[in-house]
């Protein structure tokens, strides 16, 4: 491979194996023949922490994160001692995903998501591995939390980003990085397409969240980590840069901000 890419959030306990033989490992071997050299699984909530960081712990080049996602009502609902205490491990690089979502998650009284966000700051700050943040129509309220609570100390990623220019700049200056994921090829998606060409190469990632949201030519079906390889493809494009470059820097950019 002359450029290797890494997609810096994924759900590998989630994916749709049925293509794959029902095997994992086969999922990632078409992965690393798509130029993807590593991948972070990302934890949503902590009933299913034991799968996320087993395969994380199974494959050299699969790291973790834990941390439970804003719509996530179920399951346990982690202090800051239990988040600190579950992050000591190696292969754990992030907390998260944790943000605000007030699109699938409605009502009167939202306190208990931006309590739960607060408590993934602190966490983040006292271990001092980044922050992976969801934000979903909570864009003033997750930063001004953000700001409130100092998540710069701890820095991390808006992930999945799908907002304008001017939400972009406020994230960067509080020292976070984007990242995209396949929305960027929809066609639709006019602002988002401006971000990717404005962003400073040094604060992109790239990502697919699969099995969520696959890019074109494969949107609606089930993704999977070999997609990133389109979503570096169309930020080239967008850029007018080589699909090289945009490889090279968001895996340099990915392995600088999780101090691997």
């Amino acid at each position: 491979m002359s450029a290797y890419l890494i997609d810096s959030h994924c759900h590998l306990d989630r994916l749709d194996l049925k293509p794959f033989d029902n095997n994992i490992a086969n999922a990632l071997e078409n992965a690393y023949q798509h130029d993807v050299k590593a991948m972070l699984n990302v934890c949503i909530d902590l009933e299913h922490f034991d799968d996320v960081l087993g395969i994380a712990e199974a494959n050299s080049n699969i790291f973790a994160s834990v941390g439970v996602h804003p719509n996530e009502t179920d399951g346990r609902d982690p202090s800051v001692d239990e988040l600190v205490a579950l992050a000591d491990n190696k292969k754990i690089i992030a907390i998260g995903e944790t943000g605000l979502d007030y699109f699938r998650t409605s009502g009167d009284d939202l306190e208990w998501q931006r309590t739960r966000f607060r408590n993934h700051i602190e966490a983040s700050k006292q271990t001092k591995k980044p922050l992976i943040i969801h934000m979903r129509e909570a864009t003033d309220d997750t930063l001004k939390i953000m700001q409130d609570e100092k998540a710069e100390q701890a820095g991390g990623v808006m992930h999945c980003f799908s907002e304008d220019w001017e939400t972009a700049q406020r994230a960067l200056d509080l020292g976070f990085y984007i990242s995209f994921s396949g929305i960027v090829t929809f066609k639709n998606a006019l602002a988002l397409k401006e971000v990717a060409r404005n962003v400073p190469i040094d604060k992109m990632l790239v990502e697919t969240d699969s099995p969520y949201l696959a890019p074109v030519p494969y949107r609606g079906k089930s993704n999977q980590p070999a997609y990133v390889k389109n979503v570096a493809e169309c930020i080239a494009e967008l850029r007018g840069e080589s699909y090289e470059t945009i490889a090279e820097k968001t895996t340099e950019n990915f392995y600088r901000l999780f101090s691997i």
